[in-house]
């Protein structure tokens, strides 16, 4: 995301917090102030939707920085590798390279899963059978402190529902597991839920489509609002957490369809009949696939769309591409769910006219 130039006009304002900053590839930014790294983040997001797709400042919010700027993550992938001479490391691989990092703390992890590091690899390490030599690792912690791990063999990411992680997002509790996407960042999230429902014209008949939409943590969260909430998400375990969700909230308005979003959602908007309709998108970090943009430029009833996204060299490419097919933008809000990194949320709010 940062220029050569910019990189070399930074000063160091704070002295990094982690003793691997620099090298194990994380983090960008411990060692300016945060405000200095928010500005950043602004200018860079601006420059690069604004060279795409010419979009003008006005339409910019400044940046929602998040309400911690370390210890943060409730996730961490680790990789735990045996060496020639048997020895076990356990860290993170450095990008591009072949070479690992160790990691005994991480200083945007919760402060539950590093202390949980140094028995995490004893307890992976037992696991591990005698002729693995690599093993990918995933840890990860809830709201109330909890902390469960999996990597080593067939299904040990599956999770008891008695175990599930949760979060509490506008008083309705989420449910998420180690083997389904979920924002890593809780303490910015309800943030971003608060922004749709504040910005979405609710009617009495308005239809939420919930696209790309995981465990259904926007459907679910924003479900007391819509006369029907319909979510479309691929990943079969991503489905079954949805559906507990739905479940557990006795919500009988809330569809999931387990399938490709540009399979389900013309047949979805057909029989909605002209019924007010709002849609948001929360793609994975490569964003949408052509299909997709075709499908949301041709389908006829979905005059708001809000898009979510990680990665702004893949929203800069998909907002060109829907801007050609009718769509305008009215606000980017970007969200710092990654501080202390390169990386940035943003919110895109588009409309058809």
């Amino acid at each position: 995301m940062e220029s050569d130039s910019q990189k070399g006009s930074l000063k160091i304002q704070e002295k990094p917090l982690c003793r691997l900053f620099g090298s194990c590839g994380g983090c960008q930014y411990q060692d300016i102030s945060y405000a200095e790294e928010l500005s950043r983040k602004e200018a860079i997001l601006k420059e690069m939707l604004g060279r795409e797709n010419g979009l003008p400042k006005e339409v910019f919010e400044p940046i929602v920085p998040s309400p911690e700027k370390y210890y943060y993550r409730n996730r961490l992938d680790l990789t735990l590798r045996k060496r020639n001479n048997g020895e076990r490391q356990m860290g993170f691989m450095l990008p591009g390279t072949q070479r690992l990092q160790e990691v005994t703390v991480c200083a945007i992890a919760r402060k539950e899963i590093n202390d949980f590091i140094p028995m995490l690899k004893k307890e992976a390490v037992a696991k591990l059978p005698e002729n693995y030599k690599v093993a990918n690792l995933v840890v990860r912690v809830g709201e109330d402190g909890r902390v469960f791990w999996g990597g080593i063999g067939r299904r040990s990411l599956n999770m008891r529902e008695e175990d599930y992680f949760w979060t509490h997002i506008h008083g309705r509790k989420i449910f998420y597991s180690l083997d389904t996407f979920f924002q890593a960042n809780l303490f910015i999230l309800g943030k971003v839920v608060s922004q749709l429902e504040d910005l979405i014209k609710w009617q009495k008949e308005t239809v939420f489509l919930d696209l790309y939409s995981g465990v259904g943590l926007f459907g679910i969260a924003l479900a007391g609002r819509a006369k029907e909430v319909v979510m479309i998400e691929e990943g079969s375990d991503s489905v079954k957490m949805a559906r507990y969700n739905a479940s557990y909230h006795h919500f009988s308005h809330v569809k999931i369809l387990e399938g490709k979003v540009e399979v389900h959602l013309p047949e979805v908007l057909k029989g909605l009949k002209g019924q007010p309709c709002v849609g948001l998108i929360d793609p994975p970090r490569a964003g949408l696939v052509p299909s997709v943009v075709e499908t949301l430029a041709y389908t006829e009833g979905l005059s708001s769309l809000f898009y979510l996204s990680c990665s702004p060299e893949s929203l800069a490419r998909d907002l060109k591409r829907l801007l050609q097919t009718g769509w305008k933008v009215q606000r980017i809000m970007p969200f710092d769910f990654f501080p202390r990194t390169r990386h940035l949320e943003a919110l895109a709010w588009l409309v058809r006219f």
